[in-house]
């Protein structure tokens, strides 16, 4: 059995993963997979699951929010969202 299987936790992590540097765009995997890159192993499950909801959402509606362009949704609010908007972990 791989990781991915016994451990669920890493399965998700794996999807997220992939999910955040394969959006379609250049600029919006960069936001999505540096982000994850860099904060990932700090999750727990509710940290997985913001991210999880995080990726649901409509890039540019995502890449608005982290230039303080907009409002997220109250769902998304909260201080991931906050280090999202610093924008300091987009390394090109």
């Amino acid at each position: 059995m791989t990781d991915t299987a016994e451990n669920p936790l890493a399965a998700r992590l794996a999807r997220a993963k992939f999910r955040a540097w394969h959006r379609g765009t250049r600029e919006a995997d960069y936001m999505f997979g540096c982000y994850f890159d860099t904060y990932h192993g700090e999750w727990d499950e509710a940290g997985l699951a913001w991210f999880e909801a995080l990726l649901e959402e409509d890039d540019v509606d995502v890449m608005a929010w982290g230039m303080g362009r907009g409002e997220p949704p109250e769902h998304l609010q909260g201080d991931q969202m906050e280090v999202l908007r610093k924008l300091d972990y987009v390394r090109i």
